[in-house]
């Protein structure tokens, strides 16, 4: 699925005339640590955190300090992991919980200094990119949280959902059952440059090869992190999927129960 036409002329406006709070290099973002989780909220994006496996592809770094200087990212260009293979001061996903029609909602996301086209009709892809993940979930409260769906997407614009229950078939195919995608509680995903992708893509995987970062919840950020976030122009093909602005849009395109 595509929600281009939507996000981007509905989020763009509001977002892309704001000028941020100060750059520095993609490789100065100092990441934050992982706070010991508290409340029922906390304790619940902590479970559930998804691991990432890195295939072709920037790693994930960073996208602001707790002084609210955001990274500059990467020029589009050389290997498509070129001098963005590991973050020597902390990697990081970011994420955001609320309920959502009844449902709990947990969006984590992964900043990526550069995002490269495969097919190498363009010239080049972008600086930052942005891939996003939500656990659907029944009731974080209770003592034994049923995941119901998990969506994956990425900036481009492309976003899939994949629900409790039996698996998808098609021409004779079938996915895999849906407890296939999780390593114990954590969904596992992959992020990069796929058969038939042009650009880098965020999927749920059946491959235990994933690696987790450490996770701030926007709530945690400081109020200097979080201004950096809404106000910095991160580009049209880059928005952050966790800021106010475009949070609960994202909940509402993303939602498997339409």
């Amino acid at each position: 699925m595509n929600l281009c036409s939507l996000l981007f002329t509905v989020i763009a406006s509001a977002t892309l005339t704001s000028v941020g709070a100060g750059r520095t290099n993609h490789d100065k973002v100092q990441s934050f640590p992982q706070p010991v989780p508290v409340t029922v909220s906390e304790k619940a994006a902590v479970k559930f955190k998804p691991s990432l496996q890195i295939l072709i592809a920037c790693h994930p770094y960073p996208a602001v300090n707790a002084a609210g200087e955001t990274s500059g990212g990467l020029q589009a260009t050389g290997k498509y992991d070129g001098d963005c293979k590991w973050s020597s001061l902390g990697s990081q996903v970011y994420g955001r919980a609320a309920w959502h029609k009844d449902r709990w909602a947990i969006m984590y996301a992964w900043y990526f200094s550069k995002d490269m086209y495969f097919n190498h009709f363009d010239e080049e892809g972008h600086r930052h990119n942005w891939g996003s993940t939500v656990v659907w979930l029944d009731n974080p409260a209770v003592e034994r949280p049923k995941i119901l769906a998990v969506t994956t997407a990425t900036a481009n614009g492309e976003y899939d959902n994949k629900k409790d229950g039996p698996p998808s078939c098609d021409h004779g195919s079938c996915d895999p059952p849906f407890t296939d995608y999780f390593n114990d509680t954590r969904p596992m995903l992959k992020y990069g440059i796929g058969e038939y992708e042009e650009t880098a893509t965020l999927v749920l995987t059946t491959e235990k090869l994933g690696e987790l970062q450490d996770l701030i919840i926007w709530e945690q950020l400081t109020e200097e992190a979080r201004d950096a976030l809404s106000e910095t122009n991160f580009g049209e093909m880059a928005l952050v999927p966790f800021i106010d602005d475009n949070f609960n849009l994202y909940l509402e395109v993303y939602n498997p129960f339409q």
